[in-house]
């Protein structure tokens, strides 16, 4: 019995999160029927992070043991022959026994996509945030920079267990164009639920002029909900998750 972990990508579209749920399409749900069918039998697989339902991911880490007596990309295109087009298995690595991707990991990486139209663009809509009329660059990075640092973002989010802590370090937090649009990349130690969409669609609502710095920055010194909402989850990718003293994945990995 060998420890794996892998890392996948999905399209969120028509999945509802990742999360096991019952009689709903997860991620999850899908990549434990591949396993079932290739002789695994745990109850259930360790994952980094619970992407929420229509949010996409490109890095998202998985873990399992598995009785497997063939070379490692064996597995992999095994497992990519079993999965639906709307996710597969990027690489696969041996791992130590004890690995856990949500618990080991040191960093999480996500990031968000904004593009300018008039009118809704069948090829970016199901990827990005449509924004008109388009918002400026200096005021989108004013809005991002006060996040970097060691905050309770409890005014932000919500921890996945009641009574957890809300404390949460922000690594990056900052804007770059790209072709009609911008992609905002938000690098932390962890986030508490909704938090990136709930940041996204603040920083947007400074942008716009239709909220105050001091408003926008004041969550992270009092715990009060300032302007309600939610950027849309199918703008988001969870695009990486690192590891202390190692990259993403791990050494002597099989790549598809």
């Amino acid at each position: 019995m060998a420890r794996y972990q892998l890392i996948l990508a999905y399209d969120g579209t028509d999945f509802a999160g990742f999360q096991r749920q019952r009689k709903t399409r997860t991620v999850q749900a899908v990549v434990e029927a591949a396993l079932l069918e290739l002789g695994w039998q745990e109850e259930t697989i360790l994952f980094a992070g619970r992407t929420d339902a229509g949010v996409h991911a490109t890095g998202q880490v998985v873990a399992f043991s598995l009785d497997w007596h063939h070379e490692d990309e064996i597995l992999l295109n095994a497992l990519n022959a079993k999965l639906p087009q709307d996710a597969v298995v990027q690489s696969i690595a041996r791992a130590e026994a004890e690995f856990h991707p949500r618990y080991d990991a040191s960093s999480r990486t996500y990031l968000y996509t904004l593009y300018y139209a008039q009118q809704n663009q069948p090829l970016l809509e199901r990827y990005a945030w449509r924004i008109w009329p388009p918002l400026e660059g200096k005021l989108l990075n004013q809005a991002a920079a006060p996040f970097i640092g060691r905050y309770d973002f409890s005014s932000f989010g919500r921890a996945m267990k009641p009574g957890s802590s809300t404390v949460r370090e922000v690594f990056t937090s900052q804007w770059t164009e790209k072709d009609n649009g911008w992609i905002y990349e938000i690098k932390a130690n962890a986030f508490l639920y909704h938090m990136v969409r709930r940041l996204v669609y603040m920083q947007v609502q400074f942008a716009r002029g239709a909220l105050s710095f001091e408003d926008l920055v004041k969550g992270l010194s009092e715990r009060v909900i300032i302007k309600p909402g939610l950027a849309p989850s199918h703008g988001l990718v969870l695009s990486k998750v690192a590891y202390e003293g190692r990259m993403q994945g791990s050494v002597d990995q099989t790549e598809n």
